[in-house]
């Protein structure tokens, strides 16, 4: 299990780079050409082959979060309870749920270099509101299907879920998010999702290699 979330979590970082995509790019293509710029960039940084976490995660922040529409993700992990949550709620958890996964999974770009990713052609419509992307990655020793549930929103394709081998994040959360509410309610959640973020960050900066050294 711990595998194939770290192996999700690394091809959902591809997504860092500077290219600017159209609203009309269909989803493959992005896909495609975005996984050749980030196993280029990463082999040409030393900072992040060297598993600079903080610079990582500077990265994941300003180049990947965009990619994702967390508020979908976050909706579709609470499920039911969802619509028991008020709109304050449900910002708090969408920051916090978001905050969690970057802080927890950026470590993942500095190992995003020994990969091999081939994408099977898209089959939707230019018309589609939401889609599929399914791809195969390898690491040399194993091979694991990849499927990226995907929304379009007026600044293009945003993923909101990705399965590995079947499993998919947004399930593989559902049952924490709600035994969680069960035993300490919405407010309850919200704590843990904030606590396990800050210990996320603060493992981060303890492991980064110190400049100079």
């Amino acid at each position: 299990m711990n595998f194939l979330i770290n192996v999700l979590l690394a091809l959902a970082l591809m997504f860092f780079g500077p290219s600017v995509w159209s609203a009309d790019t269909a989803p493959d293509e992005m896909l495609r050409h975005t996984t050749e710029e980030i196993m280029t960039l990463v082999k040409q940084d030393k900072d992040l082959q060297s598993g600079d976490k903080q610079k990582a995660y500077a990265l994941v922040e300003t180049h990947i979060v965009p990619r994702f529409d967390f508020v979908r993700m976050t909706r579709l992990a609470l499920g039911k309870n969802w619509n028991k949550a008020t709109s304050e709620q449900q910002t708090l958890i969408v920051d916090a749920f978001q905050n969690l996964l970057v802080r927890t999974y950026s470590s993942a770009i500095t190992r995003f270099n020994k990969q091999t990713i081939t994408y099977k052609p898209w089959t939707g419509k230019a018309e589609d509101t939401t889609t599929s992307v399914q791809s195969v990655v390898s690491d040399g020793s194993r091979t694991v299907p990849i499927d990226y549930a995907m929304t379009h929103a007026e600044s293009g394709w945003k993923i909101y879920d990705i399965k590995v081998d079947g499993i998919s994040l947004v399930t593989n959360y559902r049952s924490d998010f709600n035994d969680r509410i069960n035993a300490a309610g919405m407010d309850g959640l919200i704590k843990d999702l904030q606590e396990k973020a800050k210990m996320a960050s603060q493992s981060a900066e303890a492991k980064s290699p110190k400049k100079g050294q």
